[in-house]
C-alpha cells in the first residue's frame, strides 16, 4: 500500500511539471511579449521542436493520468487472480513510465541544444545565430550579448526559459526513472508470491 500512494504522489508531480513545460514553451515563441517574431520565422529553430508544449506536455500528462489509472487498485481486470492482476499492472507501468522517459528526455536533449545554440537575432551584419560559433561559452561570458541587437534582451530571455525546461524535464525524467525502478523491483524483489504446483519439488 505504501508503495502505491508513493507511486500515485510521482504520478501526480508529473502533471504540475507538464502544465509548466507547455507554458515555458508558448513564451520562447514570443520574445519579450511581442508576437511579430514568431510570426516572421525569426526564432531559434529549436523552439518548432514543440519539445515542451508535445513532449514533456500534452504527451507527459497523457502519460501521468495512465499511470494513476494503472495505481488504481481496481483498474485491471483482465486477470482472474489477484497475483495476476497485479503483475499485468506493474508491466504496463513499466512501459509508460519508460515512454515518459523518452518524452521527457526528448526535451531535455532538444532544450540543452536549444540553450547552447544560442538565439537567432539580429546583429550587425544580419539576422543570424551570433554564438552558435562559441560552444556555449556566450552562457557565462555576458559582455558578448550586446551582439544580439533585436529583440531585446533575447539572450536572457533563451537563457532562462531553455533552463527551466531542461529543469522541468530532468525532474519528469528522475521521477519517470523512479517509477520504473519501484515497480521493477516489485517483480525482481519476489513482491509477487510465486505459484509452485505441486509434485515439482
Amino acid at each position: 500500500m505504501g508503495s502505491r500512494q508513493c507511486g500515485g504522489c510521482l504520478s501526480c508531480l508529473l502533471i504540475p511539471l507538464a502544465l509548466w513545460s507547455i507554458i515555458v514553451n508558448i513564451l520562447l515563441y514570443f520574445p519579450n511579449g511581442q508576437t511579430s517574431y514568431a510570426s516572421s520565422n525569426k526564432l531559434t529553430n529549436y523552439v518548432w521542436y514543440f519539445e515542451g508544449i508535445c513532449f514533456s506536455g500534452v504527451m507527459m500528462l497523457i502519460v501521468a493520468a495512465i499511470l494513476l489509472v494503472l495505481e488504481n487498485e481496481n483498474s485491471c481486470k483482465r486477470c482472474h487472480s489477484e497475483n495476476c492482476s497485479e503483475k499485468y499492472t506493474t508491466l504496463l507501468s513499466i512501459i509508460f513510465s519508460a515512454l515518459g522517459v523518452a518524452f521527457s528526455g526528448y526535451c531535455l536533449v532538444i532544450s540543452a541544444l536549444g540553450l547552447v545554440q544560442g538565439p537567432y537575432c539580429r546583429t550587425l551584419d544580419g539576422w543570424e545565430y551570433a554564438f552558435e560559433g562559441t560552444g556555449g561559452r556566450f552562457l557565462t561570458d555576458s559582455s558578448i550579448w550586446i551582439q544580439c541587437l533585436e529583440p531585446t534582451h533575447v539572450v536572457e530571455w533563451n537563457i532562462i526559459l531553455f533552463s527551466i525546461l531542461i529543469t522541468l524535464s530532468g525532474l519528469q525524467v528522475i521521477i519517470c526513472l523512479m517509477r520504473a525502478g519501484m515497480q521493477l523491483s516489485k517483480i525482481l524483489c519476489g513482491t509477487y508470491s510465486v505459484i509452485i504446483q505441486p509434485g515439482i519439488i
